[in-house]
C-alpha cells in the first residue's frame, strides 16, 4: 500500500487522483508543506511525497509517471511514439501552465512579502491565456493525447482548475468542456470528500 503525504489543495491532489484512477490502495496523510512529517521525507518541504515501502518519491509528475509505468495504465508504453507525444505535451503543460501558475502563487503568498512582485501577475495572466488558446487548438479527442486517458489529463485538468481558482483567464470553450468531463470522472469525484 502506498502512503501519500500532502494536502489536497496542493499538487498532492494529482497523485491521489492517479491512485484512484489506478484503483490502488493508499493511505493519505494531509500534511502541509514544510510540516515535520513532510520534512522527515523531503528536506525541501515540498509536497506531494509518495512512500512505496521504504522508498520516497517526490514531485507530482515524477510520481504519476512512476505509478503509471509500474501499473501499466494511464500512460502510453515507454519507447513508443505515442509516449513521446504524451511526454512532450506533459512538458508543455508543465512549462506553459503549471510554472506560470506557480510563479503567480509564489508572488501572492509563498515568497516573503518583501520579495513579492504583484505586478508580475499581469504578464503571467497574459502568457497563460495565450497558452490556453494554443493548447485548445491541439485537442484532438476527448483526452489530451487523443482517445486515451493518461496522466497528462490529470496534470492538464488540475492546471485548468488551478487557473480558474487563481482568477486567471478562463479556458476557451473546448478546454472548459474538457475540464467538466475530467471532473465528472468517477475517480475524481471520489476525492471530493478529502
Amino acid at each position: 500500500m502506498y502512503t501519500v503525504i500532502g494536502t489536497t489543495s496542493t499538487r498532492t491532489h494529482r497523485v491521489l487522483w492517479g491512485l484512484e484512477e489506478l484503483g490502488q490502495p493508499y493511505i493519505h496523510l494531509a500534511e502541509s508543506p514544510r510540516s515535520a512529517a513532510v520534512m522527515a521525507h523531503n528536506p525541501s518541504g515540498k509536497v506531494p511525497v509518495l512512500l512505496d515501502g521504504d522508498t520516497v518519491l517526490t514531485d507530482s509528475t515524477a510520481i504519476l509517471t512512476y505509478l503509471a509505468d509500474k501499473h501499466g495504465a494511464l500512460t502510453h508504453p515507454a519507447g513508443t511514439i505515442a509516449r513521446g507525444q504524451q511526454d512532450g505535451l506533459t512538458q508543455l503543460i508543465l512549462d506553459e501552465l503549471d510554472s506560470v501558475l506557480w510563479t503567480a502563487a509564489r508572488h501572492s503568498f509563498v515568497l516573503p512579502a518583501d520579495m513579492r512582485l504583484p505586478a508580475i501577475k499581469d504578464s503571467l495572466k497574459w502568457e497563460y491565456g495565450r497558452s490556453l488558446d494554443r493548447l485548445a487548438a491541439r485537442l484532438a479527442g476527448p483526452f489530451a493525447t487523443g482517445d486515451t486517458f493518461t496522466i497528462t489529463d490529470i496534470i492538464l485538468a488540475e492546471c485548468l482548475a488551478w487557473g480558474i481558482g487563481a482568477k486567471f483567464p478562463a479556458p476557451p470553450d473546448a478546454l472548459a468542456d474538457y475540464l467538466s468531463n475530467m471532473r465528472a470522472r468517477p475517480a475524481f469525484t471520489r476525492l471530493k470528500g478529502q
